[in-house]
């Protein structure tokens, strides 16, 4: 049996009545939306030719990716295992010592990129276009150009994470700082607290468990950042990922990727634990 609708009768006549731009739409308004969908379809089709888009080498692409697929198995790391674990706790340390440095020198900038900490406005706008800058360029970016700055290896990848971080840091520390709670602050007030014991003993116990959290998925973030950046020659696993591509040894590029997700998935596992145990398991859902 049928039933009716529920806008049927006289609630679709009242909402008819007092929306008739929705349920009778003028014809230019038709017009209007008709030109919009074609010139977004024309920009994408424009932007595909452009770019170079072809079906006939998509087709070629994907039987060589099958074929390349085939190769990958089984995965064995030959005799480079050695090299390949100690490539895979280089990029370790690159992204916990990146991730380290940029909390430590964010944490203070934090401060004086919050409205409720430094209340003149040419302080806090400056604090924040200078952390956006920094923020805005990608990790991969300054690898190259401290790749340049201190030469090939570890160091100019801790560097790239480093500087990267610090920016993102910054912003999310500052917002943190600037949600906490006022009562606390004007309690430490009370007693003749200078401006330092409100930020030691007012604001940090509170923001300090959110900032760890960031702290600790960021670490989880710039683990596959680093493999990135070690493709470049910022060291790391990414380094024997590029050289085993770049000569199609396909059984042992299969082997590092598995290598790197087992330790990116035991990482993610252990930082969420943490991070549970930090703030809480309702509080990160």
């Amino acid at each position: 049996m049928s039933q009716s609708s529920p806008l049927a009768g006289v609630d679709r006549a009242r909402l008819t009545q007092a929306y008739p731009d929705i349920f009778s739409p003028s014809p230019l308004k038709r017009i209007q939306t008709v030109a919009t969908i074609a010139a977004l379809v024309g920009l994408f089709l424009f932007g595909m030719m452009w770019l170079g888009f072809s079906f006939e080498k998509l087709a070629t692409g994907i039987s060589r990716l099958g074929v390349i697929i085939g190769l990958m198995f089984p995965p064995t790391p030959g005799n480079l295992l050695h090299l390949y674990l100690k490539g895979l706790a280089e990029t370790l340390a690159i992204a916990l010592l990146g991730t380290m440095l940029a909390a430590v020198i964010a944490f203070p900038l934090a401060f004086i990129a919050a409205k409720n900490v430094v209340a003149q406005r040419a302080v806090h706008f400056l604090s924040r276009r200078f952390l956006d800058s920094i923020r805005g360029v990608d990790t991969l970016i300054w690898a190259l150009i401290f790749i340049n700055v201190v030469g090939l290896g570890p160091f100019a990848g801790i560097l790239a994470v480093a500087m990267s971080d610090i920016g993102s840091f910054g912003k999310l520390f500052s917002e943190a700082i600037e949600t906490a709670d006022t009562k606390p602050i004007d309690g430490v007030t009370s007693t003749g607290g200078s401006a330092l014991h409100q930020i030691r003993f007012g604001i940090v116990p509170q923001v300090l468990p959110v900032i760890l959290s960031q702290v600790l998925y960021y670490f989880e973030s710039n683990t596959r950042s680093a493999t990135v950046i070690g493709i470049v020659g910022a060291g790391g696993i990414g380094l024997y990922l590029s050289n085993e591509i770049g000569q199609q040894n396909w059984d042992h590029v299969a082997f590092l990727i598995i290598m790197i997700l087992i330790t990116v998935a035991i990482i993610d596992w252990g930082s969420s634990q943490l991070r549970f145990a930090i703030i809480g398991q309702r509080a990160i859902a």
